[in-house]
């Protein structure tokens, strides 16, 4: 197959890679939502959410030819990477490092939030997005604590959407 096929840049074909991505992840959740109710599908889809995420990881560390990270630069060095591989525009966060071994991220809006509302579930869904990160994180062996700790939609309970995560790396 060429390449000269494909009529998008780079960008807009993981653009559009993306939101395919997340598009089926919401028609699996709406259509287990119908079958199964809001309780169960919340377990099976964070249950999924854990095991893709540790795939996910492993699957870009390894094509990035990354290996065992001890540094919080070599960290955020491989985080900027995968969160550049595995995310879109479209889905509106930013994130900053204030300090050493910390991390900030906040949500503009948010795309889960927005198909949860649509769904009619909002006030209880358990939230996925952070799990992906989260899962991240503890598969690749990095220490962290997490402020908030939420388990609901914190954009529906908040109207905001943060998280400060703080790594436990020598200093």
């Amino acid at each position: 197959m060429t390449t000269d096929l494909i009529p998008l840049q780079r960008n807009e074909l993981k653009e559009l890679l993306n939101k395919n991505w997340m598009t089926h992840d919401a028609m699996w959740f709406l259509n287990c939502l119908k079958e199964c109710g809001i309780e169960l599908t919340n377990k099976i889809n964070k249950a999924a959410v854990r095991d893709m995420s540790a795939i996910e990881i492993k699957r870009i560390q390894k094509a990035a030819g990354v290996g065992q990270i001890n540094s919080f630069d070599e960290f955020k060095h491989f985080f900027d990477m995968a969160m550049e591989i595995a995310t879109g525009k479209f889905m509106k966060y930013k994130y900053n490092s204030p300090a050493k071994n910390i991390i900030h991220a906040e949500w503009e809006t948010c795309f889960a939030y927005e198909g949860m509302k649509a769904m009619g579930v909002v006030d209880r869904y358990e939230c996925g997005i952070m799990l992906r990160i989260n899962t991240w994180l503890e598969t690749l062996n990095i220490k962290y604590e997490i402020e908030p700790k939420v388990t609901g939609c914190m954009m529906h309970t908040d109207g905001r959407c943060f998280r400060d995560y703080r790594f436990f790396f020598d200093q």
